[in-house]
């Protein structure tokens, strides 16, 4: 579609696009905001390059999509700032933060609408973040698999990942949540698969063994090459994903170099 206030250069035939000709650092206009959206609807994850951001200014830019969400289990490094969340990896860092194919918080019962993540420092090589469209992992199933799982749901916890590293939880009390496997999209009104291998463990009503097999044919589905790109940081760049129908993955191949950046999320509503 023709915008007015952007340009957009698509990163593949089947998701992402990186944006020119804004300054995210600065007042937006009604224009600007509203193309962005329909940019993020239709790329499902933009990027953003030299950009210059304070933290406040970081989080005015989220809030033009929606209320701004704090971690429920990673603690602010921001003092002042509970909604920014510091990503940080150096020469001391034995296993990074995101590795695994994720939703971010889809275990929470309303996930997060979306993420923005801004990157100070960049290694010199490295360090790409890659995003999988999950509209296309729902549409290329077999039209008898999509009839089994529509209507079936899946239990999202958290334990296994809040229990460790950077995240705390003194009261031991990690959210979980149950999702429909086959999710619609608020705005788009399109079907996608809401399940990761970082969250989703087990599918409600089935056996164990039976729950294990088609979790492992979804999952392995939902990280086909084809559906993803690939983003190259640069320093003071931008990443803006749609965890409705979008998963990702950091890629930790830059140690002992330094990768650091802060993070805004934005909160989302309850699956359908």
């Amino acid at each position: 579609m023709p915008y007015e206030t952007i340009a957009i250069h698509k990163l593949t035939p089947a998701i992402g696009a990186e944006v020119a000709g804004v300054d995210l650092g600065s007042p937006l206009s009604n224009r600007q905001a509203s193309e962005l959206h329909d940019a993020l609807m239709a790329h499902q994850v933009l990027f953003f390059r030299d950009q210059q951001m304070s933290v406040d200014q970081h989080k005015a830019f989220g809030r033009l999509f929606g209320e701004l969400l704090v971690h429920p289990a990673a603690k602010s490094e921001v003092e002042g700032h509970p909604e920014i969340r510091v990503v940080h990896a150096d020469e001391k860092t034995k296993v990074a933060t995101g590795e695994v194919w994720h939703s971010d918080m889809s275990c929470e019962p309303e996930p997060p609408m979306g993420s923005i993540l801004y990157l100070h420092q960049t290694p010199p090589v490295g360090g790409d973040t890659a995003f999988a469209n999950m509209y296309l992992a729902y549409e290329t199933l077999s039209a008898p698999i999509k009839r089994l799982v529509d209507g079936l749901r899946a239990f999202h916890t958290s334990a296994h990942v809040y229990s460790r590293g950077e995240y705390t939880r003194s009261d031991k009390q990690f959210p979980k949540a149950a999702h429909p496997i086959v999710r619609t999209h608020p705005v788009t009104g399109r079907k996608c698969l809401f399940v990761n291998r970082g969250f989703t463990k087990r599918i409600e009503g089935l056996e164990k063994h039976e729950s294990d097999a088609l979790l492992d044919l979804l999952i392995r589905h939902t990280e086909t090459p084809e559906f993803q790109c690939r983003f190259k940081w640069d320093r003071q760049s931008v990443a803006f994903w749609d965890n409705r129908c979008v998963m990702h993955r950091a890629t930790f191949d830059y140690h002992p170099h330094v990768r650091h950046g802060h993070r805004v999320t934005i909160k989302g509503d309850k699956p359908y």
